[in-house]
């Protein structure tokens, strides 16, 4: 077929064959222009599937970022965290040490009054424990019966055991103490007032107790307890009162 240009020059245009039989089958090769074109179907999938490549790369980026993020926020708290709790112990020893500074330290007579308190306080409420505490092991203790000293901490426990079973409403006041300190020995005597139900029976009665104390380890012990027990005195009577007894009879005169 023959067409003319627009310079007037006659142009035939060759219309390529289709390679079909007389069925309408397709028999042959196919043309070279039709074999290098691609069909629109693979590219669109292949389109769709960078498409969705893609849009999972950046997800699983906001992701990691997202992890990283949380995993700083983590380590500055902790480390924040762990340099407030050594800002602390730093600070702590000093606080304590300001706090010691600021208290008064006891003289050797108000710690032996301490003692005697303490001693005293166990002694009422049974705590044999704490008592010991106050005792030295070689004290030696002198009562005030008539009975050899007691001596060592074990022979003292096993008799004041046995007297303190046998008491209730144990009472016992310290009043008039002397305390006397002279380098690690000190001493101090004091009056007692006791009072409690003993055996079922209300009891009471005073006394005097001087004690020696040694300061052993930077604490005052007893070594030494002597008490001693006030004689009671007798109610005076009144001198108009009966007393019960007939005047001598008179010599009859001779």
């Amino acid at each position: 077929m023959r067409r003319r240009n627009q310079q007037g020059l006659i142009s035939r245009s060759r219309t390529p064959t289709r390679p079909y039989g007389p069925h309408g089958k397709p028999h042959g090769h196919i043309a070279a222009p039709s074999s290098a074109c691609y069909s629109l179907q693979p590219r669109g999938k292949t389109r769709m599937k960078k498409h969705l490549r893609t849009r999972f790369a950046s997800r699983t980026t906001q992701r990691v970022i997202f992890l990283l993020l949380v995993a700083a926020l983590s380590l500055s708290c902790v480390s924040l965290a762990a340099a407030q709790k050594e800002k602390k112990k730093k600070t702590d020893p000093a606080s304590s040490t300001e706090s010691s500074k600021m208290l008064i330290p006891l003289t050797d007579e108000q710690q032996i009054d301490y003692t005697l308190s303490e001693m005293l306080g166990a002694w009422q409420l049974g705590d044999s424990e704490k008592l010991r505490q106050d005792y030295a092991d070689d004290v030696a203790i002198v009562n005030g019966s008539w009975a050899p000293p007691i001596l060592g901490w074990t022979n003292y426990l096993a008799v004041y055991q046995q007297q303190r079973a046998r008491m209730q409403q144990v009472r016992m006041d310290r009043t008039n103490t002397y305390i006397k300190v002279n380098g690690m020995v000190g001493w101090a005597c004091y009056q007692w007032d006791f009072a409690a139900v003993v055996d079922g029976q209300q009891t009471e009665s005073q006394g005097q107790t001087t004690v020696v104390l040694e300061k052993r380890n930077n604490h005052w012990v007893i070594v030494l307890n002597h008490t001693s027990l006030a004689p009671r005195v007798p109610q005076a009577t009144p001198a108009n009162a009966p007393s019960g007894q007939q005047p001598p009879a008179k010599p009859s005169p001779r």
